[in-house]
């Protein structure tokens, strides 16, 4: 999952250059974010009603889960436009995203400063006006599965992973500075309890994302 560095047009980008730079930005942070084997340790048992999953005693909730499914599936070129996201399931995609985002805030703060509402602003004003708007970054993002409503998590993410990597030694970008953040990330969960509802699956280390429950068969 090494990030390529590609530069991209500085005025007036086409909707294809556009959708090209994103996607090998994006496809880079998704890698890391997304496999992260063994975050989801201890299953669902115990969980209160309307709870998708649970870190360090924190709830998120089924609304917020049904929330991001809702946006995805108004937002232009959303759900549909990614394959990932038919295969996966939407509501089970959502709730990978809403806990990677809890677990990488989580590990930051416990590293140090939590990334500040003015660095998401600032790395939020480079990528749209490095893509060419405002409108050109969210329908970008919303092909990979980002609605509007979460492009702020979404960078801040990303920050959180570059900010990890670096506590770390390394680079995000980098093999090495990926397996850092894979240990950080797999250690912060255990440490912090999470806990995920089985209704939206079982975490699967092998494709990095929540795979349906397996329900045995009765018998006789």
């Amino acid at each position: 999952m090494h990030r390529r560095r590609t530069s991209a047009p500085r005025t007036s980008p086409s909707a294809s250059s556009t959708r090209s730079t994103v996607t090998t930005r994006t496809a880079a942070a998704v890698a890391v974010l997304l496999a992260v084997p063994g975050l989801a340790g201890c299953g669902g048992g115990g969980l209160t009603p309307g709870t998708a999953a649970v870190l360090d005693g924190r709830r998120i909730p089924v609304d917020a889960v049904e929330a991001r499914v809702a946006a995805l599936r108004h937002a232009p070129d959303g759900v549909s436009a990614d394959a990932r996201w038919e295969t996966e399931g939407p509501a089970r995609r959502a709730v990978t995203e809403l806990v990677l985002d809890a677990v990488v805030a989580r590990a930051v703060a416990d590293r140090g400063p939590a990334v500040a509402a003015s660095e998401v602003a600032a790395a939020r004003t480079e990528e749209e006006r490095r893509l060419g708007g405002a409108g050109r970054l969210a329908r970008a993002l919303a092909e990979h599965g980002v609605p509007a409503e979460a492009i702020d998590d979404r960078l801040g993410r990303e920050l959180g992973i570059r900010r990890l990597a670096a506590a770390a030694g390394a680079d995000a970008g980098t093999p090495a500075g990926d397996a850092a953040v894979r240990r950080i990330l797999a250690a912060t969960a255990n440490a912090h309890h999470l806990r995920v509802n089985p209704r939206y699956g079982t975490w699967d280390p092998d494709r990095a994302a929540l795979a349906p429950a397996v329900r045995s068969r009765p018998t006789g």
